[in-house]
């Protein structure tokens, strides 16, 4: 992988965005601060229709949470991104974004006219913003990756958020194995219970990353995921044009 971002940039009061990020690089995300979530959707960018599925990522590699060195799955049976660094080592996947009347129950409503660049967000309404300018929408929301965040299940099924579970400099990094479009927030998480509202500041760094070789961590680590990534490499295959003879 390139020591030099090719890209980077700092997400503050909230921050959302969005980008086509093509297979061969990877997202490394920062906690600045600590206490950081990032709440995150995955599409594939040649076939918006495809993204990433929760319950294919969890119950193919056995998993409630994700940790290095496990990968995001799309709903065609594919890889989206591998997860190759992870300070953190567990990311919440089953709670979703919270939405405007949940912020407004526990934090109150404060609008952009009363505090600008503080005004209250909250997760779901950052996606649609973004998704819209892929032209996509609420049709399109699934759930959602929280990174940074650890929510665990007592055993009655109840769930509870650890707080201080993310420190400051802690960071999360996907490599990407398919052109993969990126939706995120840094919206706090719905479970978080801390009244007050909080905006987390996360840098994202960009970088080129070298392709999975044999053995690789992520491949390896269940089966699924070495048959996930063949079905990538037949679709790249396929795709790609044919050549006329000279």
């Amino acid at each position: 992988m390139s020591e030099e971002p090719v890209y980077f940039r700092t997400l503050t009061h909230a921050g959302m965005w969005s980008a086509v990020l093509s297979r061969g690089k990877s997202l490394r995300l920062v906690d600045l601060e600590g206490g950081a979530n990032v709440g995150m959707l995955l599409y594939h960018a040649d076939l918006l229709s495809e993204r990433y599925n929760m319950p294919d990522t969890l119950k193919g590699q056995h998993i409630f949470h994700l940790r290095a060195p496990y990968c995001l799955h799309s709903d065609m049976g594919r890889l989206l991104a591998s997860i190759t660094g992870d300070t953190v080592g567990w990311h919440d996947t089953v709670c979703g974004a919270s939405d405007a009347a949940l912020v407004a129950e526990k934090r109150g409503i404060k609008t952009y006219q009363q505090v600008h660049d503080d005004f209250h967000r909250n997760g779901r309404d950052c996606f649609l913003i973004e998704l819209g300018k892929w032209g996509l929408g609420k049709r399109d929301l699934v759930p959602n990756v929280n990174w940074f965040s650890k929510v665990v299940a007592d055993d009655e099924g109840w769930l509870t958020f650890v707080r201080g579970h993310s420190k400051a400099g802690d960071h999360v990094e996907l490599r990407f194995e398919l052109d993969t479009l990126v939706v995120l927030n840094t919206c706090q998480h719905p479970l978080d219970p801390d009244p007050a509202y909080r905006s987390r500041p996360v840098r994202l760094e960009v970088r080129e990353a070298a392709a999975p070789g044999a053995g690789d961590p992520s491949l390896a680590v269940r089966p699924e995921n070495l048959r996930a990534f063949e079905n990538n490499e037949t679709y790249r295959i396929l795709r790609a044009p044919v050549r006329a003879n000279a």
